[in-house]
């Protein structure tokens, strides 16, 4: 029987394991850490939910702990990328718990918060630092994060980086890493893509799959009901409603969508919160704590909320709309249904969003049960063979703006933004009009400082 001590983890380690309550490993983690501790490239693939930060985790704080680091401020030797914020602070907390009983100084930056506390913790040293990248290069392009003591590199769910057009962004923080190095994979899910990022930036790479790609803990259940577009709000109140006491996550399509179900949701009294990338990341935090706690029975979210939420004991996730593509439909209800615990998905399908059904099956190799509920049947059937909707269909995602790796604020392409009209004459001086107004283009200035927040680290 593997145990965490055949695998050769530290002592430190091992008592950090029993204190947080692990007792034996995932097969994810079986497979992994003794190659991370090989010093091998690792391409690991698993589903959602079977412990793939310990796989990397662990076998990271121990090749670091053997080596005693350099005197002075302390400069990265471990970086992981990851696409949003929840994921870089639950990578993070788990990385401090793993390594409690080592002297390892563990920072996270990502965007929608304060520039000025991560360059003091950058500044204080770091032995591992968690990132989402639109702000790692917000600290590289003004000298305060330093790439070249790198020794460990992971990409924690590159698929998702790659999805929210990450990949531009990703090479140039490669560029800066050294060559000599040891790199990490990890994902739920490896498309071909994936495959070939993973040759372009690895050496040699050992690939660990534990499960076949896309699929799903076999303890999730898995139901649809068919209505039409205009009544989904109101069949999931009432299906909430008959839901007393469950914590439900509900996915949305949109920023505004799920702000309007969540407020409509409270105004039926169903006590609701709602998380997207245009919140801040107090605010997001704020609505999580609500939902944790038990304050707020609905947490409504865009696919920012599909990874890295680690919610114990979530019984039901509904999919109010479906997501445009179909891998995505892995990673939304891989939040209940984890660690061996049962659990539901259940999902609200238009007409419109037959076709949309068709990929999920076609991704699970089944059919999901679809029955329609009295009193809400749909006008019209749904039909498998629907066209897909226009920007669905399993293409690449962009991010607001409509390039790859675009942030919400930054300039457009050729580094400029469009010309002010000129004021009409009679109207004063331009510095009469206030201090935002230009005469031409605003020119950039590289490592300028720029306003907190112009950068966003997820397009959800």
């Amino acid at each position: 029987m593997t145990t965490f001590e055949t695998l050769g983890l530290s002592p430190a380690l091992l008592r950090a394991l029993t204190e947080t309550g692990y007792t034996t490993p995932t097969p994810i983690q079986a497979e992994a850490i003794p190659l991370v501790l090989g010093g091998h490239d690792v391409l690991g693939g698993a589903q959602t939910g079977t412990g793939k930060t310990a796989a990397f985790g662990l076998p990271l704080l121990q090749r670091l702990a053997k080596e005693t680091p350099p005197k002075g401020p302390r400069k990265p030797r471990a970086l992981i990328l990851v696409p949003t914020r929840e994921l870089a602070v639950q990578v993070s907390d788990n990385l401090k718990a793993y390594g409690r009983h080592l002297r390892m100084n563990v920072t996270t930056i990502f965007g929608g918060a304060g520039m000025q506390p991560q360059i003091d913790n950058l500044r204080r040293g770091v032995d591992i630092l968690v990132a989402c990248p639109g702000r790692l290069l917000d600290h590289m392009d003004s000298g305060h994060a330093k790439l070249d003591a790198v020794e460990l590199l992971v990409l924690d769910e590159a698929d998702r980086m790659l999805d929210m057009g990450f990949l531009p962004q990703m090479k140039r923080i490669l560029g800066r890493v050294p060559k000599a190095r040891q790199t990490l994979l990890f994902s739920a899910t490896f498309e071909p893509r994936i495959k070939a990022l993973a040759l372009e930036f690895m050496r040699d790479p050992k690939q660990v799959q534990v499960a076949a790609n896309s699929t799903i803990a076999d303890t999730i259940a898995h139901r649809a009901h068919p209505v039409d577009n205009s009544r989904k709000r109101d069949l999931l109140v009432d299906l909430l409603s008959k839901r007393h006491t469950d914590q439900v996550l509900v996915f949305g399509k949109t920023k505004h969508g799920c702000n309007r179900l969540a407020e409509q949701l409270a105004e039926s009294g169903l006590p609701s919160v709602a998380i997207h990338g245009n919140k801040s990341q107090a605010q997001r935090q704020k609505a999580l704590d609500a939902f944790k706690s038990g304050r707020a029975r609905i947490l409504v979210a865009t696919d920012v909320a599909a990874r890295g939420l680690d919610i114990p004991n979530l019984p039901l996730v509904i999919n109010h709309d479906l997501p445009m593509v179909a891998e995505d439909y892995v990673h939304r209800i891989g939040r209940t249904g984890r660690n061996g615990a049962s659990g539901e998905a259940l999902s609200l399908v238009s007409p419109e969003e037959g076709g949309l059904l068709r990929q999920i099956q076609r991704m699970l190799k089944a059919e999901i049960d679809m029955s329609a509920v009295e009193g809400y049947e749909p006008s019209q059937p749904v039909r498998l063979d629907t066209p897909i909707p226009k920007n669905g269909g399993g293409q690449r995602r962009q991010p607001a703006g409509g390039r790859p790796g675009a942030r919400m604020g930054e300039q457009k392409p050729g580094g400029q933004r469009p010309p002010r009209k000129p004021a009409a004459r009679g109207h004063g001086k331009p510095q009469e009009r206030g201090a935002h107004a230009h005469a031409g283009p605003r020119p950039h200035r590289q490592g300028a400082g720029r306003p907190q927040g112009a950068r966003q680290d997820t397009r959800a």
